[in-house]
């Protein structure tokens, strides 16, 4: 007997994001590396929006354009319209960014406007040298030997000029590496 090709969309749904999720998927770890980072910057966020209470609507958590801005490395998505595209019917994205499957995926304009903030508070550095902390506490660095893939050095090197990147604004330099990493 023939199967209907028929579509009746449940009013209801008691399905997880979580269970599309392939247990051995490579975003795990990452996804729970990154949110233990990001919890360590809680006070970092408050500050940052503390300085800026103006009223109007609430914001969109800054751990979640921090998670959706590293997909969009992770994943090359060339642009904030494609990355809001993808989060809005990828469920892999909604899932790593922490959007429930009813949310509402914000405008692409909301990147723009708040990039301005996260590198006002340092957080992208602030970030990296966490997670540099964290792999250190857990013995995942060593010394002994250096591995760097310099594709981009050559084309983000003409954008830094005397100190600046062309945009004119000074940015504070990510910390040193500990001690054991610069002896050869």
């Amino acid at each position: 007997m023939r199967g209907r090709d028929g579509y009746n969309e449940s009013l209801f749904s008691t399905v997880r994001l979580e269970d599309f999720i392939a247990e051995d998927h490579p975003l795990r770890p990452i996804r729970a590396w990154i949110n233990e980072a990001l919890t360590k910057l809680d006070e970092r966020f408050s500050a940052m929006y503390e300085t800026d209470i103006k009223g109007g609507r609430p914001s969109i958590a800054p751990e979640k354009l921090v998670r959706a801005m590293l997909l969009q490395v992770l994943y090359s998505v060339r642009s904030e319209r494609q990355l809001v595209e993808q989060i809005n019917y990828n469920l892999l994205f909604r899932w790593f960014v922490g959007l429930a499957i009813e949310d509402a995926v914000w405008n692409h304009s909301v990147f723009s406007k708040n990039r301005d903030r996260l590198i006002e508070h340092d957080v992208v550095i602030a970030l990296f040298n966490t997670t540099v902390d964290m792999a250190q506490a857990k013995g995942l660095l060593s010394g002994e030997h250096f591995s760097v893939d310099g594709t981009l050095i050559k084309a983000w090197a003409r954008h830094y000029i005397g100190g600046c990147w062309s945009s004119g604004r000074r940015y504070p330099m990510v910390r040193r590496p500990p001690r054991p990493w610069t002896t050869a």
